[in-house]
């Protein structure tokens, strides 16, 4: 799975299995992205960055920080800086990525300007 901002400047490619897609609407979710984040997230093992240089780091809370292309803006990043996993803004994975959204967080803080579709559950596993 490979990804890149919009300038192409930050690309990356995540060698491990990346978890569902989880939603937030939280208040610093919208004003970073403009509506509201869709992300997934692997350990930092399983992700090489490449013109990391370009990366600038927003720490916007007391438990997380942002990363986003100096050059064109695009967020492609959220770390909580207690843990070693890192999200990965779903928007900018090329292609097709096979994961589905499963969860839903701060849904009492969406915009009045657009509404919430019911999440149907996540189809099951088959097992192998």
């Amino acid at each position: 799975m490979r990804g890149s901002c919009l300038c192409g400047t930050i690309t990356y490619e995540i060698s491990g299995n990346p978890r569902a897609v989880v939603e937030c609407h939280c208040n610093q979710c919208r004003k970073m992205s403009g509506h509201y984040v869709a992300a997934t997230r692997v350990a930092h093992s399983d992700i090489d960055i490449q013109g990391s240089e370009n990366l600038t780091w927003y720490t916007s809370s007391d438990i997380a920080k942002r990363g986003f292309c100096r050059t064109c803006g695009s967020q492609l990043f959220w770390q909580n800086l207690n843990l070693d996993l890192i999200s990965v803004m779903a928007g900018t994975i090329d292609g097709e990525t096979g994961l589905q959204t499963e969860e839903r967080l701060f849904a009492e803080c969406k915009g009045d300007y657009y509404a919430l579709a019911d999440m149907a559950p996540a189809p099951k596993a088959t097992p192998k």
